[in-house]
């Protein structure tokens, strides 16, 4: 059974920093992009940065470009989202998603967590 356990959230003041784990198990990722969505009170769920299992390529949202930093760790099966510079806007629930295709579409996505929140104050 696959599973994937988020960490990490938290309340944090405007320009601080929070770092959200991943922690994937159940099957063998590799093939699979791994990615961390956010989702605000009444809007969709938005994606913020994706990378490859293996290679470790990856992609960010415009939005979080410069400020956050997705990683893999293989030998521990997690995945981390480094989050500096947080802005007011940035208050959402965070998941982690897996998937074979990969894409900035949720719907490309069969795993998901269960969220960890983010509130930044300002």
């Amino acid at each position: 059974q696959v599973q994937l356990v988020e960490s990490g959230g938290g309340l944090v003041q405007a320009g601080g920093s929070l770092r959200l784990s991943c922690a994937a198990s159940g099957r063998t990722f590799s093939g699979y992009a791994m990615a961390w969505f956010h989702q605000a009170p009444g809007k969709e769920r938005e994606f913020v940065a994706a990378i490859n299992w293996i290679g470790g390529s990856t992609v960010h949202a415009d939005s979080v470009k410069g400020r956050f930093t997705i990683s893999r760790d293989s030998a521990k099966n997690t995945v981390a989202l480094q989050m500096n510079s947080l802005k007011p806007e940035d208050t959402a629930l965070y998941y982690c998603a897996a998937s074979t295709s990969g894409s900035y579409s949720p719907r490309a996505y069969r795993y998901w967590g269960q969220g960890t929140q983010v509130t930044v104050s300002s």
